[in-house]
């Protein structure tokens, strides 16, 4: 059932209600704090939910302002950021250790030099 948001006109404070959609508008609405009926609803921001393909439309989009990262590590960290939210999965925590790094304006090089095991392949394959 979805949740309304409301807040109450007589003591001001906001509150919640769950009732299906047909219930909304025929269903009479009274304050959770003072149960007074002189309630509005509360406009919340709308979230959309998007399927992994959309997102990844949208990050290789974002991808055409890539000439010059190479220069500016800031905003290489806010792109990696950016598309690492944007692919939905946790990501280990090296990946957050580097982009705080670029976000700071250390250098590729100053990073892969601070963090030498980094990408390094871990397993054994004897």
């Amino acid at each position: 059932m979805p949740t309304y948001d409301f807040v109450c006109n007589a003591c001001e404070k906001r509150f919640e209600i769950f009732m299906t959609f047909s219930e909304y508008g025929k269903k009479a609405v009274y304050c959770a704090h003072c149960e007074s009926d002189n309630v509005r609803r509360r406009m919340t921001k709308v979230r959309i939910a998007r399927s992994d393909e959309s997102r990844m439309e949208s990050a290789a989009d974002d991808l055409s302002g890539l000439e010059g990262l190479e220069d500016d590590p800031k905003a290489l960290g806010r792109m990696m950021r950016k598309m690492g939210g944007e692919m939905g999965e946790d990501l280990p925590p090296e990946f957050d250790d580097v982009v705080d790094r670029l976000e700071a304006g250390q250098s590729p090089e100053e990073i892969e030099s601070a963090l030498p095991d980094l990408g390094a392949d871990n397993s054994s394959d004897e």
